[in-house]
C-alpha cells in the first residue's frame, strides 16, 4: 500500500493547524517529532550495533527535532554528539541545547571528524521547508553524507533533496541516498525517489486535521510513536531509476 503523500504547501498548513486547532505548541510538536526520530533510530540501529550517533542539526525546526531525538538517544543509552554550526539564538533551540550539555552532551565543530567515529547518523539539517542552494557550513557536510558508508536517518526529507523533486539533478546531494527516513505527520512527494526504509511518525495528529488533509493513518502498535510503512514510495524501483536517468538528462 502507497500512502499519499501531502505537499510542502500543505503539510505548513497542517502544522499550523495543529497549532491553533489542535492548541499544540511549537514544543510539543517539536517534543512529538523528536520521540519518533529516536524510536526511528532504536528500530534500525539498535545499541547493539554500535552507540555512538552523530547528529547534524541545521539552524530551523528540522534541527529541533534533531536535538529533542538526540537527547531521548541518550536517555536509552546512545552516546550522541552534536554538529550543530548555526545555532539559533531563539529561546526554545537555546533550551534544547542547554539540556544536552546538561546531560554533558557534546557539540563539535568538525563534522567529517566525528563522522569517522560513529556508529550512525542523523541528518536533521534541513526539513521540508528547504528549497535554493546548500549554503555554508553545509555543502561539505552533505558531500560527507553522499560518500559515507555508515548509516543515516533523515528527518522528514534527506537534507538538500527538494520537497516535491526529491535529489538534486546534479551538485551538492545529487547523489545522497539515505539508508532511513522518518516522515513527520504524513509522507512528502519526495518519497517516490527514496529507496531505504521508511518510518512515520505521527500518533500525535487529531482525526479533525487528518480527515481535513485526507491523510492515510497507520497502525501504531503498542506505544509507538513510529511505524514503518511499507514498500519504498508509489513506484518501483525500476521506474524510480527511469524516473531519476530522465530527470538528469533535462
Amino acid at each position: 500500500m502507497a500512502f499519499k503523500t501531502i505537499s510542502a504547501k500543505n503539510a505548513a498548513a497542517l502544522d499550523q493547524d495543529l497549532m491553533s486547532v489542535g492548541a499544540f505548541s511549537i514544543d510539543q510538536l517539536m517534543e512529538l517529532a523528536g520521540i519518533s526520530v529516536s524510536q526511528a533510530v532504536y528500530r534500525v540501529h539498535p545499541p547493539s550495533k554500535g552507540r555512538k550517533v552523530l547528529v547534524a542539526c541545521g539552524p530551523g525546526n528540522n534541527g529541533g527535532d534533531g536535538l529533542v531525538a538526540a537527547r531521548h538517544l541518550w536517555h536509552y543509552g546512545y552516546q550522541p554528539t552534536i554538529y550543530y554550526p548555526k545555532q539559533s539564538k531563539n529561546e526554545l533551540y537555546q533550551r534544547l541545547a542547554t539540556q544536552l550539555k546538561n546531560l554533558n552532551v557534546p557539540f563539535t565543530d568538525d563534522f567529517e571528524s566525528d563522522l569517522k567515529s560513529t556508529h550512525h547518523i542523523v541528518d536533521a539539517i534541513f526539513g521540508f521547508s528547504f528549497s535554493g542552494e546548500v549554503r555554508e557550513p553545509f555543502p561539505s557536510v552533505i558531500s560527507a553524507l553522499e560518500k559515507t558508508s555508515i548509516p543515516v536517518t533523515s528527518v522528514d526529507a534527506p537534507s538538500s533533496w527538494n520537497i516535491e523533486d526529491g535529489p538534486p539533478k546534479s551538485g551538492i546531494g545529487a547523489q545522497f541516498h539515505p539508508a532511513n527516513l522518518v516522515s513527520l505527520t504524513a509522507p512528502k512527494p519526495l518519497v517516490k525517489f527514496f529507496e531505504g526504509r521508511h518510518f512515520l511518525g505521527g500518533r500525535f495528529v487529531p482525526p479533525s486535521v487528518s480527515e481535513k488533509y485526507n491523510l492515510d493513518v497507520p497502525e501504531y502498535q503498542g506505544v509507538d510513536q513510529v511505524v514503518e510503512l511499507p514498500g519504498s514510495g508509489q513506484e518501483s524501483k525500476a521506474e524510480k531509476i527511469l524516473k531519476l536517468a530522465e530527470r538528469q538528462d533535462l
